[in-house]
């Protein structure tokens, strides 16, 4: 799908391994783009009119009924109200359980390159890149939730082991989330935590925001669960100072 053009306001390109962190205003939608293949991007979400207020894991999948989101799905805070739903999907499967990386599991994994000796070509994990962006707001490591990560696949076995897919975002594979409250939008494109490869490469992600029309009562996203109609109900309680 073409954004429109006479509503973008922002596009950008975020290298691999980079961090981002914006307000993603109310009735905007933000998309992001898989430009290679195989990308991860590691996000948190807030409300940015009171900071308390974030993204609940837990209760995002029980109320849809689902352990992966996609086209439809929305994403609930910790306050049972509505911070972005996903209006379009290309890719069809986002992690929601497996966390992020952190120091440890990268220099695991890929061996330990620093700043001091690599610059740029240093090993960076999603964890500590969080609270870089998160101590621009006034955040920290107490604000830490459970995450989303986009374009990443993880299923579980007969035997409930955790397994990455791998090669499951093409490249040009998208996800648009449009903001339901002003939401700020953390995010990082280090690899995912369980991504078997063995060199550390992590890919691009295109961002792009734009004006949006407001949800209207035969939303996809607001339609698709009985439990999504109370939540948009609760959101909008919100802008009408009824809490």
């Amino acid at each position: 799908m073409d954004i429109p053009q006479d509503l973008l306001l922002a596009s950008e390109g975020l290298p691999g391994g980079a961090m981002w962190s914006s307000v993603l205003p109310r009735h905007h939608t933000l998309r992001l783009t898989d430009v290679e293949g195989g990308a991860n991007v590691s996000m948190l979400l807030y409300n940015r009119d009171l900071l308390i207020e974030r993204y609940n894991m837990a209760d995002t999948l029980k109320a849809q009924h689902t352990a992966y989101l996609t086209r439809g799905f929305v994403l609930y805070s910790d306050m049972g109200r509505v911070l972005c739903s996903i209006s379009e999907d290309s890719v069809g499967w986002h992690d929601t359980v497996s966390g992020m990386s952190d120091a440890e599991s990268v220099r695991a994994q890929y061996g330990d390159k620093r700043y001091g000796d690599a610059r740029n070509a240093m090993f960076r994990n999603a964890r500590d890149q969080m609270l870089v962006e998160l101590g621009k707001w006034g955040l920290g490591q107490r604000d830490l939730a459970p995450n989303l990560n986009w374009f990443s696949k993880v299923v579980a076995d007969d035997a409930g082991e955790l397994g990455f897919v791998s090669g499951h975002s093409p490249a040009g594979g998208y996800v648009e989330l449009r903001a339901e409250m002003n939401v700020l939008v953390v995010l990082t494109s280090c690899p995912h935590v369980f991504d078997p490869s063995p060199v550390y490469a992590p890919k691009p992600v295109g961002l792009a925001i734009w004006k949006s029309d407001p949800p209207g009562a035969d939303d996809l996203c607001r339609r698709s669960r009985p439990e999504n109609e109370r939540g948009f109900a609760n959101t909008e309680r919100l802008f009408l100072g009824l809490r």
